[in-house]
């Protein structure tokens, strides 16, 4: 399968579609004449002696200073290799593929004026699945320069790459491709690297993961309610409307499909009137995080197809637009209250597990073995659970407030957005755990309760039998950890997703 980009709108699944898979990516008719327009002009502005930032004029503290018309093309060969300054553990290949196929979509805009054969030679990197090696430590977001100049070094010949998943310099990895290195002129190592592709890359693939993981921590909640046979009057969408916080009333509308046919639904069905408020604002708590999901998406969106570029190149009006275009602020902090929203979220879930273990809530035996004191059920579960809470808690500090000034204080301003997704990927990790946790210890409550499964909504049923099919009910004590893995296994795989 082959992904055209360049005409319509592309979406964060796009991404993760190509990222996961081994499909091509095509330029559109459209997207070719809109390069080819930006690239005239580029040759045209090239040729004159007025200064363009970026293109006659070099960059950072140095801005001003003119480059020689006979070393425009070294001289954006060398700006790759100068900002290639990221270290640390590389990134995986669908990341990777994840940010080449990222540029693609931001150059196939026209703003950047690559030269044709350069943005070709892209793509058949791409396409011919040459994986570069990319360093996770090194963006600012200030522009992802160091994650994008280790991204196309190997298609001048340079840097390394994976190829056949072996490790080899990129010029090896070019040659087994069949490939031979791109020609750069001027302006085009500039619009290769400036640009923030590593961070929506990234994006598209964590808050997709994110969103999946609330999928399945709504199911593990609606299987808590049935265990715990919750007042369900908190899902009344007479009350949500009431006050339409974001989010909340899609949150409520997706418990009641997943307890559709519940008996707690009924007039006696609840034990209690009112339940602790880790149950009873769920949706409000999860509606939050909804919210800030989506506009998380929103913002990756916009960004990916977006020409984000400086100087920017608007062929129509025949001008190189030096700009801030580059800067992610509005991603920064979706991301940032994304990671927030997790955690508040998270906290529920720790409340709920250990309100399960108490006779004084549930009416079942405490921590939820039925063997009593000489027995330790789950008790040591709340260790876990407090621990990951503690994580995911130090990963909702906001990162995209702290920089430094830097390049002679030119650049005296960074949002860290590349920070803001890598935090927020390392919380929704340590999610998977605590959904995990939710629904072995709604199981054990369930199966300790005696529920009559005629009883339950078909969601919650198949979200138990689920668990069951992995896991067994405790009954005498063994090794826990194991099991946490197992299911936290089937919720990455999307098995407890919303039907």
């Amino acid at each position: 399968m082959t992904i055209s980009v360049g005409e319509c709108p592309l979406t964060l699944d796009d991404v993760v579609r190509f990222a996961r898979s081994s499909e091509t990516v095509e330029l559109a008719r459209v997207a070719r004449e809109r390069v080819a327009a930006a690239r005239m002009l580029v040759e045209h502005l090239a040729a004159g002696a007025d200064p363009v930032y970026g293109l006659n004029s070099a960059l950072g503290a140095n801005t001003g200073a003119t480059v020689a018309a006979a070393d425009l093309a070294d001289y954006q060969l060398r700006a790759i290799r100068a900002r290639a300054v990221g270290v640390g553990q590389p990134y995986d290949r669908e990341s990777v593929r994840a940010m080449l196929f990222a540029r693609i979509a931001g150059l196939a805009q026209g703003g950047s004026g690559i030269s044709p054969s350069v943005l070709d030679a892209l793509c058949a990197l791409v396409n011919r699945d040459v994986v570069p090696v990319v360093p996770r430590i090194g963006s600012i977001s200030v522009a992802d320069l160091p994650q994008l100049a280790h991204l196309m070094l190997p298609l001048v010949g340079e840097g390394e790459a994976y190829s056949g998943g072996e490790r080899m310099s990129g010029r090896e990895a070019l040659g087994r491709a069949d490939l031979a290195p791109a020609t750069l002129g001027a302006k085009d190592g500039i619009a290769l690297i400036s640009a923030n592709a590593a961070t929506v890359g990234r994006a598209a693939l964590v808050v997709h993961d994110a969103v999946a993981v609330h999928d399945a921590w709504l199911t593990a909640i609606a299987l808590s309610f049935e265990a715990f046979r919750a007042n369900l009057s908190i899902l009344d969408q007479r009350a949500l409307r009431a006050r339409p916080a974001p989010g909340q009333i899609e949150v409520g509308a997706k418990l009641r499909a997943l307890l559709d046919g519940s008996a707690l639904f009924g007039a006696k069905g609840a034990r209690r009137v009112q339940d602790p408020l880790s149950l009873r604002v769920a949706p409000q708590v999860h509606g939050a995080l909804h919210w800030a999901l989506g506009e998380a998406r929103t913002q990756t969106e916009i960004e990916l197809n977006s020409a984000a570029e400086s100087p920017l190149v608007i062929a129509d009006d025949g001008v190189m637009i030096s700009n801030g275009n580059f800067h992610l602020p509005a991603l920064a902090t979706t991301s940032d209250a994304a990671a927030i929203a997790l955690a508040q979220a998270s906290s529920l879930a720790v409340e709920r597990c250990i309100k399960f273990m108490s006779p004084k809530f549930t009416g079942l035996p405490l921590q939820l073995t039925r063997h009593g004191p000489a027995h330790s059920g789950f008790a040591t579960v709340q260790k876990t659970l407090t621990a990951l809470w503690g994580e995911i808690r130090c990963l909702a500090n906001p990162a995209s407030l702290d920089f430094l000034p830097v390049s002679e204080q030119i650049e005296d301003h960074a949002t860290q957005t590349l920070a803001t997704v890598e935090k927020l990927d390392a919380a929704v990790d340590r999610v998977r755990y605590l959904v995990a946790i939710e629904l072995l210890i709604a199981a054990q409550a369930f199966d300790l309760r005696g529920t009559d499964p005629k009883t339950v909504g078909p969601s919650a049923r198949r979200a138990y039998e689920n668990v069951r099919r992995s896991v067994p009910p405790l009954d005498g004590d063994r090794p826990l950890g194991p099991d946490i893995d197992r299911i936290e296994a089937l919720v990455r795989s999307g098995d407890f997703a919303q039907r």
